[in-house]
């Protein structure tokens, strides 16, 4: 029941999507959600629906998709927009129930983190196995999505099971086994509070350690998080993107950064296009309230099974020419998110010049007890004091009018103060 407490804010958030229009429940079809049993082997008792649109191919794809705690496979249809784009790109939906208190999935337990080792994911695969077979689905384009409790699955269900799926995507998650326990609990709250942080090799050590033997090719991951998500705190989003990328044998350095929406930072690893080996997003100012309206048609995207194929948010051009930089005026803003002994820090840079800044270095003091754990979009020297944050190799220009932003996650000592004074290579900034 405690971890039923801590997620029930989940369903409330995804009831008033509903009722604000932001979610569009399925429209009136001859299909129907229909549930199966006796789909095979099935250790905790989970229950399964199934969504098979009208006019479905000969080999369709199929997706699972996880609910999050408190919820239900039936909940979780209606409350997203999966079964509507499966109308509209025929593909087949599974949604799993899970039965015990707290309606939560087992993510936690070393049977739930092994291949084949037991649990709520041995249920889930059989579900899959089932509909391969009875519906002729492709099993070269099998995928899974969740939400919180769902979205901490799809991370175990692509490291138990890299022969099956070929993509997933989580909303409001946290790595593979970080939430692991070996007391029985199912509630890890050092991972929960974004107090696990581990190199990108351990965490794909994990990820491997699960298969053990597996050498084929595994699955993409595209990893959506909220930066005031006090549920599954922000850190777990970086740290999930060091899992993955390592788990593809990726640098930490994105070959691609932009702002598909206001708030929204988008960064992709390994290729520059709408289906890259790992695409991570990340959603200032939001919650544990996802998935939100739009956001499951860009999971279909990232899967390709939209029409078209195309990117909907056109990326940049990634090749910039170097200038000197300008000492020209600049505006900076640091928004922290604090718990405990941890902290995240989103810092934006506005270039408020009539000219374009490159090679962009901001300094600025980190208050006392304060020290810079891990970095992403900038590189940031040394941990603690005056510091420096430089641009990457992607963000290195700002134009006018234009901005820049990175973030960084560290510890206190209790002072959550910010810094008090900026300089962007070297002129000071309001």
């Amino acid at each position: 029941m405690k971890l039923k407490a801590r997620l029930a804010g989940a369903v409330i958030a995804a009831l008033a999507l509903v009722v604000a229009g932001l979610i569009t429940a399925p429209p009136a079809s001859s299909a129907q959600l229909t549930e199966v049993t006796g789909f095979g082997t099935n250790p905790t008792n989970l229950r399964m629906h199934l969504y098979v649109p009208d006019g479905v191919p000969a080999r369709p794809a199929l997706l699972v998709a996880v609910h999050y705690c408190t919820g239900s496979g039936p909940a979780f249809y209606s409350g997203t927009e999966f079964a509507r784009l499966a109308d509209q790109h025929k593909f087949v939906v599974i949604y799993p129930s899970a039965t015990r208190s707290g309606s939560c999935f087992d993510v936690s337990s070393p049977q739930a983190l092994r291949h084949d080792g037991g649990s709520d994911p041995v249920g889930i695969i059989s579900m899959v196995r089932y509909v391969q077979q009875r519906h002729n689905t492709d099993p070269d384009r099998t995928f899974v999505t969740g939400a919180s409790s769902g979205a901490m699955m799809t991370n175990v269900l692509l490291g138990d099971y890299p022969d099956v799926f070929k993509a997933g995507a989580a909303f409001s998650g946290v790595p593979f086994a970080c939430f692991a326990t070996t007391d029985g609990s199912s509630w890890n709250s050092a991972c929960a509070n974004g107090q696990i942080s581990r190199t990108p090799q351990q965490w794909g050590d994990l990820v491997r350690a699960a298969y053990p033997g597996y050498s084929g090719p595994r699955p993409r991951m595209q990893i959506w998080h909220g930066t005031e998500d006090s549920t599954l705190r922000y850190p777990n989003f970086q740290e999930q993107v060091k899992q993955w990328t390592n788990v593809h044998g990726l640098s930490q350095t994105p070959g691609l950064t932009d702002q598909p929406r206001s708030g929204w930072t988008r960064t992709r690893y390994g290729g520059t296009g709408t289906q890259a080996p790992v695409e991570a997003i990340s959603l200032q100012g939001v919650g544990h309230s996802l998935p939100q309206g739009g956001m499951a048609a860009m999971v279909i995207d990232f899967f390709g099974l939209s029409d078209d194929g195309q990117d909907p948010d056109p990326d940049p051009d990634p090749t910039t020419t170097p200038t000197p930089p300008p000492p020209g005026a600049c505006q900076v803003t640091y928004t922290m998110n604090t718990w405990n002994t941890g902290f995240t820090a989103e810092v934006k840079i506005v270039n408020t010049s009539q000219s374009p800044v490159s090679s962009w270095t901001l300094g600025f003091a980190l208050p006392a007890g304060q020290t810079v754990t891990s970095a992403w979009n900038a590189t940031i020297t040394p941990a603690g004091g005056q510091v420096s944050a430089r641009n990457v190799s992607y963000n290195g220009t700002i134009a006018p009018g234009g901005s820049a932003s990175f973030g960084f996650q560290g510890t206190h000592n209790g002072n959550t103060g910010k810094p008090p004074a900026f300089t962007l290579n070297g002129a000071a900034c309001s």
